[in-house]
């Protein structure tokens, strides 16, 4: 069983930072592209930035030139940097990676369970 585990979000001032971090562990033979999505209060879930496991990222035009996605493959973890926060920025983030298990064997696609960033204005 594939777990992802998400960490770092809280209660910051608009302009400032927070950095996630997404662990994944459990069978993994491989992690393809990982990402983060974000759901608003009322509003739906939407994509945030994505990374896959060599290539170029991609972002929302709402976060770009403010947050960072990156990736750490040897401890197969993924990161967002978010930087020059914004009211609006206020959501649940959450990871999401897709995996080719060993046990049982198969590709899933795997979502944590969500971390809370509050920017206050």
């Amino acid at each position: 069983q594939v777990q992802l585990v998400e960490s770092g979000g809280g209660l910051v001032q608009a302009g400032g930072s927070l950095r996630l971090s997404c662990a994944a562990s459990g069978s993994i033979l491989s992690i393809n592209v990982m990402g983060w999505y974000r759901q608003a209060p009322g509003k739906q879930r939407e994509l945030v930035a994505t990374i896959p496991s060599g290539g170029s990222t991609n972002y929302a035009d709402s976060v770009k030139g403010r947050f960072t996605i990156s990736r750490d493959n040897a401890k197969k973890t993924v990161y967002l940097q978010m930087n020059s926060l914004k009211s609006e920025d206020t959501a649940v983030y959450y990871c999401n990676a897709d995996v080719v298990a060993t046990s049982p064997y198969g590709y899933f696609e795997v979502w944590g369970q969500g971390t809370l960033v509050t920017v206050s204005s």
